[in-house]
């Protein structure tokens, strides 16, 4: 009996450490995290938020690589569990994600899931649809890239057919 518990306990120690590797963000990037404040607020006054650190996460819309750095344009999403962006139609705008290291657009492309940590240095204005808007900008600290979730079907095969050897 107390095999069975004790197999049980290691189980479950299994389960709680491995939950733990899902995370998105480091602890070390996310003690830097310094704005607390919604994506909307950022989004209207960049200029007030300047110089902190903040924790947002979205999908990739697009993916521009420079020779002296790289942007993430994307679109933010709430964050779920282990600060996994959660794929839902409610968004509070876009911002930038700049990094000065080369992010390969065919790595980071269209529709991949992103969670960053990023200093509030300004904003930039670009054009979608012929509108001026507003990117508030990100210097990156942290990038995590997501896996992209693959769909789980049942894998059942049904077949008829008569066989003959020669």
């Amino acid at each position: 009996m107390s095999q069975v518990i004790i197999r049980c306990m290691v189980v479950l120690w299994v389960c709680v450490v491995g939950a733990g590797c899902v995370a998105g963000i480091s602890q070390r990037a996310r003690s830097q995290v310094t704005y607390q404040g919604s994506f909307a607020a950022l989004q209207s006054s960049p200029r007030n938020h300047m110089g902190q650190v903040a924790l947002y996460g979205g999908m990739i819309i697009e993916t521009i690589a420079g020779s002296e750095f790289s942007d993430l344009i994307v679109v933010q999403l709430p964050l779920g569990g282990g600060d996994r962006p959660r794929n839902v139609d409610q968004s509070e705008g876009r911002f930038l994600f700049r990094s000065q290291r080369f992010l390969d657009p065919t790595i980071y492309q269209k529709g991949r899931l992103v969670t960053v940590v990023g200093k509030v240095v300004g904003s930039e204005n670009r054009s979608i649809g012929g509108l001026d808007y507003a990117y508030p900008i990100l210097d990156a600290i942290e990038i995590k890239l997501w896996p992209q979730e693959q769909q789980v079907w049942p894998n059942i095969q049904f077949g008829f057919g008569v066989g003959a050897v020669f």
